[in-house]
């Protein structure tokens, strides 16, 4: 297995992603995409997806990426923005794209589009890698 196998193996571990049904689709360095499918488990007390949900599959995304050169990166910010709206059964893509590193830092942006490639929301975020 080589390296990439193993991080790519570590991340697709994450019990929190599985119980929300957050799938790991591409990975390699600098760059991850994960998907999620929007399901009634999902939904707010509105009746509508939760904004956690969707913000979840975006950071599943980042945490791959920042994570995919082999050494333990953590958060030090995030945000984002949510552009649209969702439905159940609506099928999201987050994809996590490294846009500059700095030293033990780094910054992602994150786009997540639906099956249309539509702009849902975009999220972004600051590591501080461990080494």
């Amino acid at each position: 297995m080589t390296d990439i196998d193993a991080i790519r193996a570590e991340i697709e571990s994450d019990a929190f992603c599985d119980t929300l049904g957050i799938e790991l689709v591409e990975f390699e360095p600098g760059r991850a995409r994960t998907r999620l499918e929007i399901t009634e488990d999902l939904l707010n007390f509105h009746g509508t997806p939760h904004g956690g949900a969707v913000y979840s599959l975006a950071d599943a995304a980042f945490a791959a990426a920042s994570n995919s050169h082999g050494d333990t990166a953590v958060a030090l910010e995030t945000n984002i923005s949510y552009l649209d709206a969702v439905d159940v059964g609506d099928v999201l893509t987050a994809t996590a794209e490294e846009t500059h590193v700095a030293g033990r830092t780094a910054e992602y942006e994150v786009v997540i589009t639906d099956e249309n490639d539509g702009r849902i929301s975009t999220f972004r975020g600051r590591v501080y890698v461990l080494g």
